[in-house]
Formats: structure tokens, C-alpha cells, sequence
């Protein structure tokens, strides 16, 4: 019973090719409200399937879903050096995140860690859907190197996207940083070296999006920068989930 419980929970906390069923359903939703609650809902279903298959994950079964978790996260994470389109994106860097979940179930006795770990996660994907939106509705499409200098076009925009793409590397002191060092501190060194290559590659592919969309030549097109109460809002957002983890933690 317990494995078909934890087979069930991979289509949530995705697993390839079982990933592909969340992949599709953010690709389905175009209002940006339905793709954030999917962000965040989606994995927190997949953790009380954990939880009822029981915690931590241990034996045969417990090593295959670790294992397989780290290599969705990996592949993911190195699916997102191609990806250009930033609703796109944000659907990747999502699907790797909540897949190293499994890691945590494999390490922790507790329900509340693996419900913080995927909410710690959320945050950077579905503001990342927010802003994507936005710049279809200013521009008509979220592409690097189609959206270009962004600094210079739409300077709140830009730095909101910069805020948030440095918390999707999950650089401190954003929620991921921490969700991140629980999960390095918490697990042997094997999951830790294929969990610290998936961090490096989500640098890797932020940094290159961040290139390509808020720094080069202006894009030339003419749009309506985020008014300031807007980037006021997305602000305190922000603020909120990194002092509510570092209450959680206890930093």
C-alpha cells in the first residue's frame, strides 16, 4: 500500500516522467491566480501522501524515490538552461524544487518540514508566473533576448525580476537558501553532491536568464513600467515568506 502511495505522491512532487502531468496542467491554466495556487498547492497534496505512506522514508523503496528525486531535480534543473520563456521557466525551477522533497522525506521524522520545504520553494515559481504575465500584457511575450534591457525600459519591473530571480538560485537570504542548507545539513553526502550540482545549475540558468532579459540593449519596444504601489506589494510579499522561514528556522 505504502508504494502506490508514494508512486500516487510522484505525480505532486514530481517525478519524471510523472512530472510531465504538472508540467501540462500549468501549460493548461492561463489565468496567472490558477498557475499560483498550482504552485502551491500542488506539492503541499504530495506531502501528505508521504506522510500517509509514513515518514522518514527508509529501506528499498525509501532509496529509489530519494534517488529518483535527485534525478528529476538535476534533469530539470538542467532543462532550464534552455528554456527562454520565464512562464516556462518558472514551471522547471518548480518541478526540480518539489522534487528534491523527497530528499527531506528521506531525512526528517517531522510533517512540518517537508510542508515548509515546498512552500519555501513556491514562492520564486509563482511570482515568477506573476511578472511573466505582466510582461506579456505590456510587450505581448516573457522571452530573454526578446525582452531585453529591462533595466534601463521598466526599472521596477526589472528590479522585481531581479529580486526574484536571485531567490529562485535560492541565494541568501531567500526561503529556498533555506530550505536548502535544512536539506544539505540533514542528508548523507552522496544526495548532497547531485543536490548541490541542481543548485548550481539553477545559478546557472537564473544568471543567464537575468543577462538576457534585465541588462543589454533596450528591446525598443514602449511599455508602461509597474506602478509603485504594485512593487510595493510584490515587496512585502517577498519580506513576508523570508521572515516567516527565518522564524521557522529560528535564525
Amino acid at each position: 500500500m505504502s508504494i502506490l502511495l508514494l508512486l500516487l505522491a510522484g505525480f505532486f512532487l514530481p517525478l519524471f516522467p510523472l512530472s510531465m502531468v504538472f508540467n501540462a496542467l500549468l501549460a493548461r491554466f492561463s489565468h496567472p491566480a490558477a498557475r499560483v495556487a498550482l504552485i502551491v498547492v500542488w506539492p503541499q497534496l504530495g506531502v501528505l501522501l508521504v506522510l500517509a505512506a509514513g515518514l522518514p522514508l527508509d529501506g528499498l523503496h525509501g532509496g529509489l524515490f530519494l534517488w529518483w528525486g535527485l534525478a528529476t531535480a538535476a534533469f530539470y534543473a538542467w532543462r532550464l538552461l534552455t528554456v527562454r520563456e520565464i512562464g516556462q521557466w518558472a514551471a522547471m525551477l518548480a518541478t526540480s524544487a518539489f522534487a528534491l522533497t523527497w530528499v527531506m522525506a528521506a531525512a526528517s521524522r517531522h510533517a512540518a518540514d517537508l510542508q515548509v520545504f515546498a512552500l519555501g520553494f513556491a514562492m520564486a515559481p509563482a511570482l515568477l508566473v506573476v511578472i511573466a504575465t505582466l510582461l506579456e500584457r505590456r510587450i505581448g511575450a516573457a522571452y530573454s533576448g526578446l525582452v531585453t534591457g529591462m533595466a534601463r525600459d521598466v526599472p521596477r519591473l526589472a528590479g522585481l525580476l531581479t529580486v526574484v530571480l536571485l531567490a529562485a538560485m535560492a541565494l541568501p537570504i531567500s526561503p529556498g537558501f533555506f530550505a536548502m542548507l535544512d536539506l544539505l545539513f540533514r542528508s548523507p553526502p552522496g544526495p548532497v553532491m547531485l543536490a548541490l550540482l541542481t543548485w548550481l545549475l539553477w545559478s546557472w540558468a537564473g544568471t543567464r536568464l537575468l543577462r538576457d532579459t534585465v541588462f543589454g540593449p533596450r528591446s525598443g519596444a514602449e511599455t508602461a513600467d509597474i506602478c509603485p504601489a504594485q512593487a510595493w506589494a510584490f515587496t512585502a510579499v517577498i519580506v513576508l515568506a523570508i521572515v516567516l522561514k527565518l522564524i521557522w528556522t529560528g535564525a
